[in-house]
């Protein structure tokens, strides 16, 4: 069947479906009538309206079956035609909710429409050699989802807000149809091939624990001592050596909280005996953060410099990756592991299969 020929028919399947009146451009199919003049050209779609090239002309030239159906592409012997780079380029221009690009960034889109086809029709041809098939009952399964989603109450219904994107209801199934195909191959050759280990797992957990512990809360204490103003290096000296001798009374056993009531010159926290309050990871200077979290609840630090001054840190409690935080930890690293795995599995797959291909380009 021709290209014209073809969506002459569609179009009138989707008026019989929906019992609305033939739009002006479609052809009369099966009919003979005398001549008469052209009717009016259709007026253009809304601007936001997406339709699909091919739909979208006003009108049909003579050589259209060769300018639809002219072969753009082979690929091991099978034809990708240039209806099929048109259909597919409107639905990627409908599926980004985007006006169509012009000029160098339509063709840029048409190149990259071009590849995932041949790329897709490689995986199906794949799916096709393996006996791999999808039965009419699932493929309602989910069409009826997809009419669910969309909200409409009938079949109708359905390709009547199918039609307004100048797509069509046919040309979903079989979209529809290839997607499930190409997913149940790359099951087959690409997740079935793959595993995350328990080991895989504790080395990316150990390699990354900063990093996955960031956001859980902790308390701590300090004791600040403030440099000699104007005195240099010296000052700096003079802050450390009152830090030390204060730090030795911690260890000695003395309360850290009155300790730092009596010497911290933080104002803001002293009188509260250097309480920090509760603090999420991320939120200190990562140098002082890091001083601090590399405590157990109870331990103090050693004198620290920091931009400040010197200090005296005590940690009264540390959330850590324990209980049910490491176990979801442990599933969001699985998922990290896998997604990396499935990447690297299904590129080598695709080169794999596409170094086996004869594939001759024509557009």
């Amino acid at each position: 069947m021709s290209g014209a020929a073809r969506l002459a028919l569609a179009a009138a399947v989707v008026v019989a479906l929906s019992g609305c009146a033939a739009p002006s451009w479609v052809p009369l199919v099966g009919k003979s009538k005398r001549p008469e003049a052209p009717p009016p050209a259709p007026p253009p779609p809304p601007a936001l309206e997406v339709r699909a090239p091919i739909l979208s002309r006003p009108s049909v030239p003579g050589d259209a079956d060769a300018i639809v159906d002219r072969v753009i592409c082979v690929v091991n012997s099978d034809a990708v035609t240039l209806f099929e780079l048109e259909e597919a380029e409107a639905y990627a221009i409908y599926e980004s909710k985007q006006p169509p690009p012009a000029g160098a960034e339509r063709v840029a889109l048409r190149d990259k429409v071009l590849a995932s086809i041949v790329e897709r029709r490689l995986q199906l041809q794949q799916a096709e050699r393996e006996k791999i098939v999808v039965d009419d009952a699932e493929m309602q399964e989910q069409l009826d989802e997809i009419q669910k989603r969309l909200g409409a109450k009938s079949e109708v219904q359905f390709e009547e807000m199918v039609k307004t994107q100048g797509l069509t209801l046919e040309g979903i199934r079989k979209r529809l149809r290839e997607q499930l195909l190409v997913e149940r191959i790359k099951r087959r050759k690409v997740s079935l091939r793959i595993s995350v280990t328990e080991e895989d797992i504790d080395q990316y957990l150990n390699a990354n624990r900063e990093k996955l512990e960031t956001g859980l809360s902790f308390e701590a204490r300090h004791i600040l001592f403030l440099p000699v103003a104007g005195a240099g290096e010296d000052g700096w000296q003079a802050a450390r050596r009152r830090a030390e001798d204060v730090y030795a009374r911690v260890t000695g056993g003395e309360d850290f909280g009155e300790l730092a009531r009596e010497f911290s010159e933080d104002t803001a926290t002293a009188k509260n005996g250097g309480r920090l309050g509760v603090l999420k990871r991320g939120e200190l200077a990562p140098d002082i953060e890091k001083a601090i979290l590399r405590l157990s609840p109870g331990e103090h630090s050693p004198p620290f410099r920091s931009e400040v001054g010197y200090h005296l840190f005590e940690v009264e409690s540390k959330e850590t990756l324990a209980g049910e935080q490491l176990v979801q930890a442990r599933n969001q690293i699985r998922d990290i592991l896998y997604k990396q795995k499935y990447d690297v599995r299904l590129n080598e797959w695709l080169v794999e299969i596409r170094s086996k291909a004869i594939i001759e380009m024509r557009l």
